[in-house]
Formats: structure tokens, sequence, C-alpha cells
């Protein structure tokens, strides 16, 4: 066989319910149609969407979820071996003074909640996990946030890299991602999506299949 064209690779994609201010989360909408709009647009060669997700917007909330998920992952990569593939986690959070959406480079350590999260924690200057030492040490993805962006705006989307993933229950949720990925040989992004009222649900839709695409197509 030869190397040519992507590995396999399965994608398993979260999104939030509603929360403080945002009473109609988009990413919920987005993610609990994901898979029937992919089946209607079909998917790309080698892809698989391996789940779908809506998290509750809660720090310690979102993350007893979120690590049964990475971890039934892990056993199934394992009992696949001989052909595991590649593994994505794509997670999905609103901006809600968003004017476009933004590919998060990296999640801080640091848990400092401008309000209460949907549990009604609201630690400050907290670290997101203590054995990581100091709230200003950073994670990064080792996807090509750059090139996917580039790609993306370059199918029509308004789009754009971010190195401020903010303090609140996203990057928190951004930050295990990306330990776990890092220590389990996966890789994670994040991306913040606007309201619907500032770019609509079928736009919104259509990114994140154009998004998956790009993902499905990397070596």
């Amino acid at each position: 066989m030869g190397s040519e064209g992507p590995a396999p690779v399965t994608v398993h994609v979260t999104g939030f319910k509603k929360f403080h201010g945002v009473s109609e989360n988009p990413t919920e909408t987005i993610v609990s149609n994901l898979k029937e709009y992919l089946e209607k647009r079909g998917l790309p060669k080698g892809f698989t969407l391996g789940s779908c997700t809506i998290l509750d917007t809660a720090g310690q909330g979102a993350l007893s979820p979120l690590n049964q998920l990475l971890q039934s992952t892990l056993s199934t990569k394992n009992s696949q071996s001989s052909n595991s593939g590649r593994i994505i986690w794509l997670h999905l959070g609103v901006n809600s003074g968003a004017t476009r959406f933004a590919l998060e480079h990296q999640a801080v350590n640091e848990a400092t909640f401008r309000c209460p999260d949907e549990m009604g924690w609201k630690p400050q200057k907290a670290p997101v996990i203590p054995e990581d030492g100091s709230i200003s040490r950073t994670r990064k993805t080792s996807l090509p946030v750059q090139q996917i962006v580039t790609t993306l705006a370059k199918k029509g989307f308004e789009v754009m890299t971010s190195e401020d993933a903010g303090r609140f229950v996203c990057n928190y949720v951004y930050y295990h991602s990306l330990r776990f990925a890092e220590q389990n040989g996966s890789k994670s992004l994040f991306v913040h999506v606007p309201l619907f009222l500032t770019i609509d649900k079928e736009t919104q839709m259509r990114f994140v299949a154009s998004l998956l695409e790009v993902l499905a197509s990397l070596p």
C-alpha cells in the first residue's frame, strides 16, 4: 500500500448548552444537527464523525462527561490499534460579541470566570489543573491553525486565528482537552462561533462541515 492521501480520521465534536446571558447557544444547535447535516452533504473520504456531545456550560460540570468521552475514545483506539487512524477533538463554543469564527491556538491554565457558571461556580485566578503549576502556563494545539484558517477564508468564511480563548468554561474545557491530547497522541481544537443573529445557522453549519473537511484532508 502507498502512503498517498491523508490517514483515516475520527472527529469527536462537542458544544455547550445555554449559560448566563446566552439563552440559546448556537453550538448546541450545530452539534445536535451535525450528524444529519453531514449525512445529507456527504462525508469526506476516510472521515468518521465519532460522537456529538452537548456539555453543560460549567467548568467542573462539563469535566466528568468530557473525561468519560476522552477515555472512551482511548479504549476504542486501543481496541482498533491496527487501524486506529487519527483522532481529533473539535470543541465549539460561542462568543456572543464576535463577528467572525475564531480558531483558538491555545488555552491557559487559569480559571477566572466573569460570572458564575451554570452550577454556580465562579473561580478567580485559579489553576485549571493545579499539577500544571502556574496559571500563566499555556498549552497549544498541534494542528496547523493558520493553514486551516487560510483554507477556510478562501472558501468565503469570515474566520480568524485567536491566541486568547478567554478564562471561562471554553478555556477550561480546551485546556483539559489539550492536555489529554498531548498525553494520548490525539489532537484538539477549539473554535469560537458568533451568535446566529450575527452569522446565520445555515452559514454556521456550512462552516463546521467545511472545517471538518479541512481537518480530514490534513496529512
